[in-house]
């Protein structure tokens, strides 16, 4: 009897201890990224003078990472953050193919200013794939502000995820954007997050071309609503660059669109800057185009011109 009882806890014990087994094995298959999929963080080497390195970034999509590139200074920081912000496109087949954004000529000056640079690629574009948050409905009734706030979420996951690394100040995070993204980066200034200093915003806005045509907008009175809506509760210096052969937001739209958010209570910078190549809505991508927005941007930040 004895020894039936040992035998009999043996087993006992055996059990347990694969039942323990099993259920170890399971937590870690319920916590790990299943096959294909990667943790949040760097995903590669630093590269080059700049230290370019892929990041995934959480993302408000549930399981959903934004493709980001990341520049940094030399040194170990902290250092302020600059999230630069890319635009995007109506058709849905186009924002699949858009590869990573990289605005080159922005994202090293602000490196060379001591400024960590961040550029994810938002739900619904390219790479990071998942379901596109920035919708406008329609051109005839069309809500910018709801688009504006579904970019602006994305931008400001980016921002709490990085402003969480050791190597990133907590505060004087700089928004730079261009177009769409320069839309969303207001939007994201107008939930006055804490760690927001300022917003820089080239060619910003939505509903440009609209049936792919120059100089067409759809429903501008939306928009400047919609610029008021964001001007009411943005508490941060705002810098708006536009050009004068913009063919998505002419002159007469984007002064019209700062005077909305100006008189709604937002601080307003707005500059005019003179034609630049075919259209001056793109001009943030070209290095020769430096020259004409790099003093304006480092007499708003206060930086110094290198």
């Amino acid at each position: 009897m004895r020894s039936r009882r040992n035998g009999a806890a043996g087993v006992s014990v055996a059990v347990f201890g694969r039942f323990v087994s099993l259920a170890f094995i399971l937590l870690i298959a319920a916590i790990a990224p299943s096959r294909g999929q990667q943790l949040p963080g760097p995903q590669g080497p630093q590269q080059g003078p700049f230290r370019r390195q892929l990041w995934l970034v959480p993302s408000t999509v549930p399981g959903l990472a934004m493709q980001t590139t990341m520049l940094r200074p030399q040194g170990q920081g902290p250092f302020p953050l600059v999230v630069i912000n890319h635009g995007s496109v109506a058709n849905a087949d186009d924002r699949a193919s858009v590869p990573r954004p990289e605005f080159e000529p922005v994202a090293t000056w602000f490196v060379r200013h001591g400024y960590v640079a961040a550029l994810p690629q938002r739900p619904g574009h390219g790479e990071t794939g998942g379901p596109y948050l920035e919708d406008i409905v329609s051109c005839d009734n069309a809500d910018y502000e709801r688009a504006g706030l579904g970019a602006a979420a994305s931008i400001a996951s980016a921002v709490d995820y990085l402003t969480g690394q050791p190597f990133v100040r907590k505060t004087g995070v700089v928004l730079v954007g261009h177009s769409a993204g320069g839309w969303g980066a207001l939007a994201a200034a107008s939930q006055s997050p804490r760690a927001l200093q300022a917003v820089v915003n080239f060619a910003g806005g939505l509903g440009g071309h609209s049936y792919d045509e120059p100089n067409r907008n759809c429903a501008p009175e939306r928009l400047l609503d919609a610029a008021g809506t964001f001007g009411r509760t943005t508490r941060v210096p705002t810098l708006w660059l536009y050009a004068a052969n913009d063919t998505y937001f002419d002159a007469a739209l984007s002064n019209r669109m700062a005077e909305a958010f100006r008189r709604a209570g937002g601080v307003v910078e707005y500059h005019l800057l003179p034609s630049f190549g075919e259209d001056g809505h793109f001009l943030i991508f070209s290095p020769d185009a430096v020259p004409l927005w790099a003093p304006i941007v480092a007499s708003f930040l206060r930086l110094p011109v290198p």
